[in-house]
């Protein structure tokens, strides 16, 4: 017997973003991180520290915008473990 069960969390606002060479954390308001590979993002894995460093939080905390990379994420995606399109291009196998 199988069931299908969806479970709703409750997306609260970013607090804070870092990134290190190889992932980026996300930590919420209330007190919850996320860590997802950096790889997921190519524009931000292909960028220096200092520019990733250099983000601004949008939608009241639920998106994050780095300017200097023209790289816009928002927090349901990360939290769903979506990659971005372009990783997903890069990953496809060839036909």
């Amino acid at each position: 017997m199988s069931s299908s069960l969806k479970i709703e969390v409750p997306i609260e606002a970013i607090a804070s973003v870092t990134t290190s060479e190889d992932r980026l954390q996300v930590r919420l308001t209330d007190g919850r991180e996320i860590s997802v590979p950096l790889e997921w993002y190519p524009r931000l894995k292909n960028a220096s520290p200092d520019k990733r460093a250099k983000y601004r939080l949008i939608g009241d905390g639920t998106g994050i915008h780095w300017p200097e990379i023209d790289e816009d994420l928002d927090l349901e995606g990360i939290m769903a473990g979506y990659p971005s399109p372009e990783y997903k291009k890069k990953t496809r196998p060839a036909k």
